[in-house]
């Protein structure tokens, strides 16, 4: 085992309203403010919490420690805007589903961004979509997780060896949002002549190029024959605008799995078939069709947010 893969991390932060269902505590804290919500979280503690949006998203995070055989080291912290006392229910239910979570933000009501940034997190997970922005602001990787109409998280436990697949949009989430804005206001027949003239200048960087470039790395160090991690493009790109993109990937010296340029096709399908256990798209008509499938992330970066 060389030195660069003892010290190559991936540590991922999560809110505790993505990771569990807190549906109904937050409901009370909306209709009948903090003291009763706090009432409410230690009269219930000992009650286990039901598995949230991206609890399977961090099964397959968490299993990943023992695929890469040491080479690698993931870790998921934990960030709530609860106190430690109210807090105690969710670690509790840590606890009960086997999770090796060991550090957490526990930020009494304030919020915790600033703690993921200081923990080094490549990827901030949120159902806080001001959280999100913060994050997004400050250079982190950052999506707010968008509840579909799928069937509940159930946890049956991290499949033996399970394989991770992530998606990722392609301008304003992995490329900045430069072309996007050519197409807003300009219209398609402008973006794909822009594109095409500037095929062999690479796009610049958006938000999730780093965490994109720690993926690969882990795919560089994965045990010979297995594949732990698989990642795919999903863009509403078609040609001629697709070559700017292969040249911009293979000048960041990144290898992606997958990547599907399907000219303005609803992407949804092609996120099922592919399996992905986390899309991230930064507009949010993207993020509602593709989560009645598979988990997404909204991504409220750039020109479409604005």
């Amino acid at each position: 085992m060389n030195a660069q893969a003892e010290q190559l991390k991936l540590v991922v932060a999560i809110s505790s309203r993505a990771l569990f269902d807190l549906s109904e505590s937050h409901g009370v804290y909306q209709q009948q403010g903090i003291e009763a919500y706090c009432k409410y979280q230690i009269d219930h503690e000992e009650d286990l919490l039901e598995p949230g949006e991206a609890f399977p998203l961090v099964r397959k995070l968490l299993a990943l420690n023992e695929q890469f055989e040491g080479r690698v080291k993931v870790e998921v912290v934990l960030m709530s805007r609860n106190s430690a006392d109210t807090g105690l229910r969710i670690f509790n239910s840590i606890q009960h589903y086997k999770l090796s979570i060991s550090r957490a933000a526990f930020t009494g009501g304030g919020t915790p961004f600033a703690y993921a940034a200081a923990l080094g997190a490549h990827l901030f997970l949120s159902a806080d979509a001001d959280d999100v922005r913060r994050a997004l602001d400050a250079g982190m990787a950052a999506a707010t997780l968008v509840a579909g109409d799928r069937p509940k998280a159930q946890d049956p436990g991290a499949a033996d060896k399970p394989q991770l697949r992530i998606a990722f949009d392609g301008d304003a989430v992995l490329f900045s949002d430069d072309a996007e804005r050519v197409y807003r206001e300009q219209g398609l027949t402008a973006f794909e002549a822009s594109e095409k003239a500037a095929a062999k200048q690479p796009l610049p960087g958006g938000p999730f190029k780093r965490f994109l470039q720690v993926l690969h790395q882990m795919q560089v160090l994965a045990p010979s024959g297995a594949a732990p991690i698989r990642t795919a493009l999903c863009t509403a790109r078609g040609a001629p605008a697709h070559e700017r993109v292969i040249r911009t990937l293979r000048e960041w010296n990144i290898r992606i799995d997958e990547a599907l340029f399907l000219g303005g096709m609803d992407k949804a399908a092609f996120l099922k078939a592919f399996g992905a256990d986390i899309f991230f798209d930064d507009q949010r008509g993207h993020c509602e069709s593709a989560s009645q499938h598979v988990p997404t992330g909204h991504v409220p970066h750039g020109v479409a947010n604005t």
